[in-house]
């Protein structure tokens, strides 16, 4: 059920960062908040002052660690900030944007459910629904505890293991769950199921991958081996993949 005031003006909300895929990974987390409206995105700090100078941005996903100019010192020259979320993998970063006074600290990978709880932090509301506060999907931002999920295919809803699933891999607006027996075909974006699996049980390693932890046979720094199924580990993910098997 989405709840939003039909009332509010939408929140213009632009996106800075170098790296293509975590644009994309932001792209789509606002197209799924009614109440979030993309009105521009920027490979550099750089392009975003020219954006702003003629566009106007009530929120802004700002990456830290880009060329020519690093977030925050693209946030220390404005004169205007509008809320700032940072959205980067490197922690030790997390002091420098809190002095400024910034919004929150997203580490990447970023999940769905950290993304709406930013969003929320960033424009509260009063006697009213929070801004982000909706199911886009079934059962998104809820964690099974049940161990098993039910996935709508052939028209069904067919209840799948959890302890069965090998791994899940995404095709854009569908994925393919992978069990120990068959594969199932479901319209889901990854970030949805993502958001439901635990973190302790599943892992994603990949832009179109999540895999059971506990099904990985090997490993290196660019590959996870699952039976005789090798997938690739992506760059954005493979700090939080290392640290998981430390």
């Amino acid at each position: 059920m989405i709840m939003h005031n039909a009332n509010r003006k939408p929140v213009k909300c632009l996106i800075v960062d170098d790296e293509p895929m975590a644009r994309d990974v932001i792209r789509r987390y606002v197209e799924k908040v009614p109440t979030l409206q993309l009105v521009g995105e920027c490979g550099n700090a750089i392009d975003a002052m020219v954006f702003l100078h003629n566009e106007a941005a009530d929120l802004i996903f700002l990456d830290i660690k880009m060329p020519h100019l690093s977030g925050t010192d693209f946030v220390k020259s404005l004169r205007n900030i509008p809320k700032v979320i940072f959205t980067t993998p490197y922690k030790e970063y997390a002091l420098e944007g809190f002095e400024l006074d910034v919004v929150d600290y997203l580490l990447k990978p970023i999940r769905f459910d950290r993304f709406l709880r930013a969003v929320n932090k960033a424009f509260p509301q009063k006697n009213e629904a929070p801004l982000a506060n909706f199911n886009s999907e079934p059962l998104v931002n809820k964690k099974i505890n049940s161990g098993f999920i039910y996935l709508k295919a052939d028209r069904k809803m067919i209840k799948v293991m959890l302890d069965d699933i090998l791994y899940i891999e995404s095709a854009r607006d569908y994925l393919k769950v992978f069990t120990q027996n068959s594969s199932i075909i479901t319209r889901q974006t990854i970030s949805s199921i993502e958001a439901m699996l635990s973190d302790s049980e599943f892992i994603r390693i990949h832009r179109s991958y999540i895999v059971s932890i506990k099904k990985i046979d090997s490993f290196t720094h660019e590959t996870v081996e699952i039976g005789k199924k090798e997938l690739s580990i992506g760059k954005f993910y493979l700090n939080s993949f290392l640290k998981l098997q430390q």
